[in-house]
């Protein structure tokens, strides 16, 4: 299994088959027996627990995945100000595009696709814009891994700020009840970049479950522990800075560091102050939290939901080197080295910077999310495309491949012909 396609299996191997409860019991009187094995008992609702085991489950994902806050505890990251404006120029989706030998047009890609909402941004300007199965522009799309691209963008301002000494200072200096474990003597550098070392594995057998699928039911399912908390006692695998492995506990303890810096405040009102109010967003963007109010932290690695417009107004501020309506929101320098392969690219997957994906052969980077939530940025052809999709867990690769294929042909393409 290729890399990217491991990564996309984020929090999702088995769910389909271990989300589903015995015939003889009643999904809403007791909690998977699988849950149910990990821990201890949850004060959360039973059939709200269930539905969380659940949720990424093509027969129903589609509407979990804008309906987060209906599901969690979550932290509002508060808009305010003037809107940045989006200026259209709509155009008719007037190309095709290739895969896997066989040609269509762009219409169909948005049912082969499993899409939510797809827009496209040509030179600054919106020359495309779909809502799908119920959604408008005021729908909050779950982001899922894309939110650790936001959380690289809140630790460059951190740095830019002063909060941040360097990112070659140990982690621990900031986090000493990280010391006991593997994290002790890793840089943020190395944590920015999925190299930090530590023996997490990104897997999810919910049979068999190991620390990743342990953390996943106790802090998200459950509620009955941070999600960050294995970062005390991580145990090491390689030498920090060595090998390049994909870590949600890495952006979680990314969180953690933003939490701790931001003077006695969350990441929420940091993220609030220092980008979603510069960014001019239209609206609140939230969180998901991993425990109940007054307990749980914001869940820094794929927990964020937002509108498509300020995906792409996020993918705007990118394209201009972390600039948008008159404000630099980051600097140009920590676009430039975020986006770009922190470890040697693969010249047919792509690499990794700092929590962005960089496309092989290109200048292009993209967030990606889980079951297909992406924000591309071709600097190259001055194109953003935000795409917010519901692929099943069992179609995710080829979806996936199909969408690639799709933004190569929407970077080649120019509206004014």
């Amino acid at each position: 299994m290729t890399k990217i396609k491991k990564i996309r299996l984020l929090m999702n191997t088995g769910l389909l088959s271990l989300a589903v409860l015995p015939i003889a019991v009643h999904a809403g009187s007791v909690v998977d027996p699988l849950v149910a094995a990990v821990g201890p008992a949850s004060d959360v609702p039973v059939a709200i627990q269930n539905l969380r085991w659940a949720m990424l489950d093509g027969d129903v994902n589609t509407l979990t995945f804008r309906s987060m806050d209906q599901l969690f505890t979550t932290r509002h990251v508060a808009r305010s100000g003037p809107i940045s404006p989006l200026l259209h120029q709509d155009r008719p989706l007037n190309f095709s595009y290739e895969f896997d030998g066989v040609r269509y047009q762009p219409e169909q890609f948005l049912d082969r696709t499993f899409t939510n909402g797809l827009l496209i941004m040509k030179d600054d300007k919106i020359v495309y814009e779909n809502y799908r199965n119920n959604t408008n522009q005021d729908t909050r799309f779950m982001a899922w891994s894309m939110t650790k691209s936001l959380v690289s963008l809140l630790v460059g301002i951190a740095l830019e700020e002063g909060r941040i000494k360097s990112l070659d200072e140990d982690v621990t200096l900031y986090l000493p009840e990280l010391s006991k474990g593997a994290y002790k003597g890793v840089t943020i550098r190395q944590v920015l970049s999925m190299s930090s070392g530590v023996k997490y594995e990104e897997r999810y057998d919910f049979a068999n479950p190991g620390v990743a699928a342990r953390n996943h039911i106790l802090a998200l399912v459950k509620n009955v522990a941070r999600f960050v908390e294995p970062a005390k006692t991580i145990e090491r695998l390689h030498e920090p800075g060595t090998v390049q492995e994909y870590k949600t506990i890495d952006t979680a303890v990314l969180g953690l560091l933003l939490e701790r810096v931001s003077g006695g405040s969350n990441v929420s009102a940091y993220m609030a102050q220092h980008l979603w109010e510069p960014l001019g967003a239209q609206a609140d963007g939230f969180f998901i939290m991993d425990g109940e109010p007054g307990v749980g932290r914001e869940f820094t690695g794929a927990g964020y939901s937002a509108t498509m417009r300020d995906f792409a107004r996020v993918g705007s501020m990118m394209l201009n080197n972390g600039r948008i309506n008159g404000k630099q929101i980051v600097s140009p320098e920590w676009v430039k080295m975020s986006t770009e392969p922190f470890m040697k690219e693969d010249p047919k997957l792509g690499g990794y910077g700092y929590q962005w994906w960089t496309m092989p052969n290109t200048t292009a980077y993209s967030a990606i999310g889980l079951q297909g939530q992406f924000i591309y940025v071709d600097p190259e052809t001055r194109t953003v495309i935000v795409k917010l999709s519901y692929f099943p867990q069992a179609e995710m690769d080829v979806a996936e491949q199909e969408t690639m294929a799709f933004f190569s042909a929407v970077s080649g393409w120019d509206p004014a012909k």
